[in-house]
């Protein structure tokens, strides 16, 4: 009765936590700030976030997830530990429950590490469950039915597009390429027009405030500052969202790329409710501006955005959780 189950999106950009009967409780990024000298860490989440690119060479911040995947054990164990007692105390009477997120394209290696990373951030137990299934799940798709559900899940390492039924997921198709690839894209057009360097944050600023997939009628403009390429003096520059849509250009078609190949493969009575009901899109770069235009106009498949985007992927773990007897033939293997 008093055992928590919880709910974990372990995202490239943020951590979610669902906590079954209190909904979403926890949205941080996925960012650790460790002191160089004795591999104290400093900071983490939203408060070591705000350290990336202005702070001394003593202090690195990391981001210990890269492409949904852990690249840094130990700081993810410690980040998880982190963020699990934040939600539930520091010593809570019973350990919780934990259903963690794992791109569905993961290796058995890559998904035993985030099995144990869980473990001994202090979970009693934990499972694992495909990114794109829990999307589904937390968008509130009737997966659990013999009928074609497709969601796409842009996140910020990995793109996923699943067609799920009865569930599980029937096909997949995965590309590395999401969020932080789409922030690269529009650096490096930056640094080629306009011989300035701005940092990963001001890029991602641009990409939410003016970015679209597709050129907008009324065109917006923002105002952003970097470093002179030139002179190596700080300079202001306007960026215009026309700008911006050419500079994610590509990203954007190899994420189109992945959700061409899953509907290529899907069987053909599924096909045709995909057809008629349509992809779901997840996930934080599901925010982005006509990206279910895009993907509508490039696909002929009508195309519509969760709810709760960036949340659905923790929604839907929390509730597979609570759902685990039905559940369980249907996870992965650790």
């Amino acid at each position: 009765m008093f055992e928590k189950q919880i709910g974990i999106d372990l995202g490239t950009v943020n951590v979610l936590v669902y906590v079954r009967g209190r909904g979403v409780v926890l949205q941080e990024p996925s960012v650790v700030a460790i002191a160089q000298r004795d591999n104290k860490i400093v900071a983490v989440g939203a408060e070591a976030a705000e350290m990336i690119g202005r702070v001394p060479e003593s202090i690195e911040v990391a981001r210990p997830v890269r492409d949904g995947v852990i690249a840094d054990y130990m700081v993810t164990e410690a980040m998880l530990r982190h963020f699990i007692r934040k939600v539930i105390g520091r010593n809570p009477l019973l350990r919780p429950q934990v259903m963690m997120s794992a791109p569905k394209g993961v290796t058995s290696v890559e998904r035993r590490a985030v099995y144990d990373a869980a473990l001994q951030a202090g979970a009693k137990e934990a499972y694992l469950i495909p990114e794109p299934l829990a999307a589904a799940m937390g968008a509130g798709l009737p997966v659990n039915t013999p009928t074609g559900n497709m969601v796409v899940d842009i996140g910020g390492g990995t793109s996923e597009a699943a067609v799920v039924s009865m569930n599980d997921i029937v096909v997949w198709s995965s590309v590395r390429v999401a969020g932080n690839r789409i922030d690269q894209a529009i650096i490096a057009y930056i640094r080629r027009k306009y011989n300035v360097v701005i940092g990963e944050q001001t890029a991602e600023e641009l990409k939410i405030q003016i970015g679209s997939a597709l050129p907008l009628e009324d065109v917006l403009t923002m105002e952003i500052r970097g470093r002179d390429q030139v002179t190596g003096l700080p300079k202001t520059i306007t960026v215009t969202s026309d700008e911006v849509t050419e500079a994610i250009s590509d990203p954007l078609q190899a994420i189109v790329g992945a959700v061409r190949q899953t509907l290529e493969k899907t069987p053909p009575e599924l096909a045709s409710d995909i057809i008629d009901r349509g992809m779901i899109l997840t996930g934080g770069g599901a925010q982005l501006r006509n990206i279910d235009e895009l993907l509508t106009r490039e696909t002929h498949v009508p195309c519509f955005v969760a709810e709760y985007p960036i949340a659905c992927v923790a929604i839907g773990a929390g509730r597979a959780l609570a759902n685990l007897e039905v559940m369980r033939r249907f996870l992965p293997q650790i």
